[in-house]
């Protein structure tokens, strides 16, 4: 991929899909608008069709200051709402950002100063978690440890380096424009997908661990649950198309969830006496592991104490199981309109 050198203070467009952020919507634009970046910044939000205040303090923000402009996402679908906003972005660095995260003041800074150094196509940072209840907490911890969402380099912190992936991204708008976006029909795990077309055509993925965003997850095991199902269907949809390319660890949730569905089928028929309890008992260790595995990794998760570790412990098993269930249900049907319903 040959790309353009980029001026010492590029423009930066920051790119927000919103749908349903009331809560979240105002704090990050705020983050955006407080970067100490010196370079033109412009802010997109694509809008989609929410049922709370998040379009009127949106259209509030725009008004208050002319960097904020809004396009509509009817659609709502978050990789139709990240193209429509990139397609109304004027400047040469396109930053994703999402209502649930902050930024660190330096952010930008930061990520500029890396893809400039490296001739990187995008360069990512650190996804924190926090919470403000104990369960969003649990939630978090469960995001912030490689027993929750499978060691993901930006979900730690380590050293820079190329990476698979980035979490939201500061993108070259030309490598972006190269491989034709974000594609519309991947509804989860759209981040992925991209940077994986970037670095099929020769682009590099940087990871700067000086970045930090912190992201606020969902604050309910229910919507915990909804996002992880759509998650799985879609990442079994990637997998299909790219199953060379996709890591072992994607398989793993489902794998898991194959393995207790037929130690509950077993114990069934041994109880009724269709089958003997010798030998195929040997299938009762996925859950026993599992339960061993899970029990050890909620002793390890940061940030918590007490009760709370109870809490953590039914955020992982959500994570693990509510994923590897969707998993499955996009492989054997596809993912078809499966969508994050914690959204709606």
């Amino acid at each position: 991929m040959d790309l353009k050198p980029l001026p010492e203070l590029p423009g930066v467009s920051y790119v927000m899909p919103v749908l349903n952020e009331e809560g979240y919507l105002e704090s990050a634009v705020r983050t955006i608008l407080d970067q100490d970046y010196q370079g033109d910044k412009q802010i997109v939000l694509a809008l989609g069709p929410s049922s709370d205040r998040t379009n009127e303090i949106a259209e509030s923000l725009a008004a208050e200051d002319p960097r904020v402009s809004l396009v509509p996402n009817p659609q709502r679908d978050i990789p139709i709402g990240l193209n429509l906003a990139i397609g109304a972005s004027v400047h040469p660095v396109i930053v994703r950002v999402d209502a649930h995260s902050e930024l660190t003041p330096d952010y930008t800074r930061r990520g500029i100063e890396a893809l400039r150094r490296e001739g990187a196509a995008n360069v990512g940072g650190v996804m924190r978690a926090a919470g403000a209840t104990p369960v969003q907490r649990a939630i978090a911890a469960g995001y912030n440890s490689p027993y929750g969402l499978g060691g993901g380099a930006y979900h730690l912190d380590g050293t820079p380096g190329p990476a698979e992936s980035a979490y939201l991204g500061i993108f070259r708008a030309e490598a972006v424009a190269a491989v034709g976006g974000y594609d519309p029909y991947i509804r989860r795990g759209e981040d992925w997908e991209l940077n994986l077309r970037i670095r099929n055509a020769g682009g590099l993925v940087w990871f700067e661990p000086a970045l930090g965003v912190t992201y606020w997850p969902r604050a309910s095991f229910g919507n915990l649950a909804k996002q992880f199902f759509a998650t799985g269907a879609w990442r079994a949809v990637i997998t299909a198309r790219h199953p060379k390319e996709t890591p072992l660890r994607f398989y793993l949730p489902g794998m898991l969830v194959l393995g207790l569905a037929l130690s509950v089928m077993v114990l069934l028929l041994q109880i009724i006496g269709a089958l003997p309890w010798q030998w195929w008992s040997i299938v009762h260790f996925t859950p026993v592991a599992y339960l061993a595995a899970v029990l050890f990794a909620c002793t390890r998760l940061p940030g918590l104490r007490g009760s709370e570790r109870v809490l953590g412990l039914w955020a992982l098993i959500t994570m693990h199981l509510c994923w590897g269930t969707g998993f499955l249900w996009g492989l054997i049907g596809g993912a078809g309109r499966t969508v994050d319903k914690s959204r709606m």
